[in-house]
């Protein structure tokens, strides 16, 4: 229990530096939705496997290469779910860009990236 909790709170710490990368390319560089989307999964995915490798998990014995590329092959996943997913809420839904950024990152979150991580990244 404490390594999802602690899985959680690097995802929230992951997720504001997404959403401050958004929101500013958004509002103060009127950069596309999508694209501002993509920069900020990026930058909070550089930022979500830093803290999983050394503080959730501790998996520092185990070779950076080798699970950046398992992180990245998750994490492009991850990608593609959000991106999708804020795309076909905001333009099919008319959700506002943020809400469908939050939406999407909850569920993405809880129910793909925390078990893959875990199962698969950080073994």
């Amino acid at each position: 229990m404490i390594t999802f909790i602690k899985a959680q709170a690097a995802s929230l710490m992951a997720t504001i530096v997404d959403f401050s990368i958004y929101i500013i390319l958004v509002e103060g560089f009127h950069t596309w939705y999508l694209v501002a989307s993509i920069t900020g999964t990026i930058s909070g995915g550089i930022a979500n496997f830093m803290l999983g490798r050394k503080w959730v998990f501790r998996s520092t014995d185990r070779k950076i290469p080798v699970q950046a590329i398992k992180y990245m092959l998750v994490w492009g996943g991850n990608l593609l779910l959000v991106s999708g997913g804020v795309y076909a809420l905001k333009q099919f839904g008319g959700v506002n860009y943020i809400v469908a950024k939050v939406i999407v990152s909850i569920v993405v979150g809880f129910s793909y990236n925390y078990l893959l991580q875990k199962r698969f990244v950080f073994k």
